[in-house]
């Protein structure tokens, strides 16, 4: 039975009745004190799918009793938001023997974080100068990372690409978007997919990816894209940047709403290649 002091967990206790010839020791049982290291001091902590209700980046528990000598597996799971768009999770899961001292740091990504952006659509002028910005090409595959109404990827095979694939992982963004592309015409040309954008296994088939997810949603996929897209590939991002990936351009553009925007473009090389080995 697994459990952790403070998260709320049932124990459930059964006594049976022996006869002195058949009674035996009682089982020795020790406690395990557990430090949690979170990102931020609001994060939300969850214990064996439990929710704890402390605060801080260092948490600290004790689990109920344990069978002494015996290994235990713990999972734990970290959520917050770095900002309001943005809801970024991670999870782990840790072995210990019951009664040792572990400390369980989640404030660094082993490659079990996932990221849930709010959808706030580009304006179809931006998106414009995102297409230009690319320079798209007849063979062009375009992927959208976080396709929202899919309204860059119509917007793409309308330019000339050959094919698009948008990619979002909420049910109602994946409507729309179908809706979007069968609007346009363009149903035999714009593949929608309902998936988590972190997880794309074929990348390896775009020549353009376009972005509009934010800097950390960025820096989490940017791995990935230096290891699945081939060398000439282009990423062209509205707004957000790739950390200390150097764009090979940055614009700026008025909107017709009178504001500004600001897009950025990479193109991945052999060098770029080497980085995500």
């Amino acid at each position: 039975m697994r459990g952790i002091a403070g998260v709320g967990l049932c124990v459930l206790s059964v006594t049976l009745s022996l006869s002195p010839l058949a009674a035996q020791a009682p089982t020795a049982t020790a406690q395990t004190k557990l430090v949690i290291k979170v990102p931020e001091p609001d994060s939300e902590l969850y214990i064996e799918g439990r929710p704890t209700k402390t605060t801080g980046v260092n948490r600290e528990f004790e689990t109920p009793n344990l069978e002494a000598g015996k290994t235990y597996e713990y999972d734990f799971k970290v959520s917050w938001r770095p900002n309001n768009y943005t809801v970024l999770t991670r999870t782990r899961s840790v072995q210990f023997q019951a009664g040792d001292s572990i400390t369980v740091d989640l404030t660094k990504d082993v490659g079990t974080e996932k990221a849930i952006i709010r959808y706030v659509p580009t304006p179809n002028d931006i998106v414009d100068k995102m297409i230009a910005l690319a320079k798209l090409k007849k063979d062009d595959v375009t992927f959208e990372l976080g396709c929202g109404d899919a309204r860059i990827s119509v917007a793409a095979v309308k330019a000339g690409a050959k094919k698009a694939v948008g990619i979002d992982l909420d049910p109602e963004r994946i409507e729309e978007a179908k809706a979007t592309v069968k609007a346009a015409g363009v149903t035999d040309r714009v593949e929608i997919r309902k998936g988590d954008a972190l997880d794309v296994k074929d990348l390896s088939e775009a020549s353009v990816v376009f972005l509009y997810m934010g800097n950390e949603f960025n820096a989490l996929v940017r791995p990935t894209l230096w290891k699945q897209l081939q060398p000439g590939s282009r990423v062209v991002s509205h707004r957000f940047t790739m950390g200390d990936w150097k764009p090979d351009q940055t614009i700026k553009v008025t909107g017709e709403d009178g504001d500004q925007y600001e897009l950025h473009i990479w193109t991945v090389t052999d060098a770029v290649k080497k980085m995500g080995k």
